[in-house]
């Protein structure tokens, strides 16, 4: 399998952070016992170029590392600043051949300034949010999501929305199974959704506490029961009104809707990395029925159980 190139373009001041996303999490993708991605940061003037810390990152490679990728990803500033016009033609030059372009944070600013988000759905960093929908009145502002993707153009919120963001690309690439596993590498969250119609409902939000972190993970090792706030709030030991309020206050979703979430990636799983029927599935991942498996695969992904695992199964033809 041919390496993914992933050109990351670096704006000046560049967020470290943000730079560090795509180099960690794509250059942990193992395919077949090689790499599943090749990560190169290119910026306008190679050399040193400032970051919103106060150093100097070397960047060695010019925008001409944009033509041969099949991934464009412009990385933010996590702050207000100029886009760069030469930035701009490279990425829109890569759009108009059909490359997928993405932004973290205020690189939603360079796609803008291409004319790749007019009619689009698009995210950014919600300190710069307004900014970008009075200077680009033209894109549909989602200023509640994590990341957004509408078509061959992908947007994320800031700062640790661009892990999701990179996860989602990793996802859409290789499979949940392949995400799934990078993040627990990284010692991050696996894949959350966050504001794509084909693989998303409501986002998950960043979990805010720890109170009611040993009754995620009994669930996590039980979804094969049919688990019920009961259950939860007993494990917890806490009544349903105080677990509920609790894992609201941490998680942002109700624990119904936490579970739900966590079935339905746990069936992904299964589908991508093993060749049981659709009823054991269902069993395995709590979903009950393997039309009740239908149902929820279908509406999250727009795809059928058996088309998902069709497109991302990660079995080989021995296998």
């Amino acid at each position: 399998m041919p390496l993914h190139r992933v050109a990351v373009v670096a704006p000046s001041p560049v967020s470290m952070f943000n730079l560090a996303i795509p180099e960690l999490l794509f250059g942990k993708v193992e395919i077949d016992g090689g790499p599943g991605y090749e990560v190169v940061v290119c910026t306008p003037e190679p050399g040193p170029v400032a970051t919103t810390g106060g150093l100097d990152l070397h960047v060695g490679r010019s925008l001409d590392a944009v033509e041969g990728a099949d991934t464009v990803l412009v990385a933010g500033t996590g702050q207000r600043y100029e886009v760069d016009p030469r930035t701009v033609g490279a990425v829109a030059a890569a759009a108009a051949r059909g490359v997928r372009v993405a932004s973290i944070c205020s690189g939603a600013f360079v796609l803008a300034e291409a004319g790749l988000l007019d009619g689009r759905s698009a995210t950014t960093y919600w300190e710069l949010a307004e900014e970008l929908r009075r200077r680009y009145p033209a894109l549909d502002l989602k200023g509640d999501v994590l990341y957004v993707q509408d078509g061959n153009v992908m947007t994320s919120s800031g700062y640790a929305a661009g892990i999701d963001l990179c996860l989602h690309i990793i996802r859409t690439d290789y499979g949940a199974a392949v995400a799934n596993a990078v993040a627990r590498q990284a010692l991050v969250a696996p894949v959350r959704p966050g504001g794509q119609t084909q693989f998303t409902q409501t986002p998950l939000p960043v979990e805010r506490g720890t109170a009611c972190a040993d009754t995620r993970g009994w669930a996590m090792r039980n979804l094969d029961k049919p688990l019920t706030l009961t259950d939860l709030a007993r494990h917890a030991g806490v009544s349903v009104r105080t677990l509920t309020r609790r894992f609201h206050a941490e998680s942002g979703v109700s624990p119904l809707q936490w579970l739900l979430h966590q079935r339905i990636e746990r069936a992904k799983e299964l589908l991508e990395t093993t060749t049981l029927p659709m009823d054991r599935i269902a069993e395995a991942s709590g979903l009950g029925s393997a039309d009740s498996l239908r149902a929820h695969i279908t509406r999250r992904t727009g795809l059928t159980p058996t088309a998902y695992r069709t497109t991302f199964t990660r079995l080989t033809a021995a296998a």
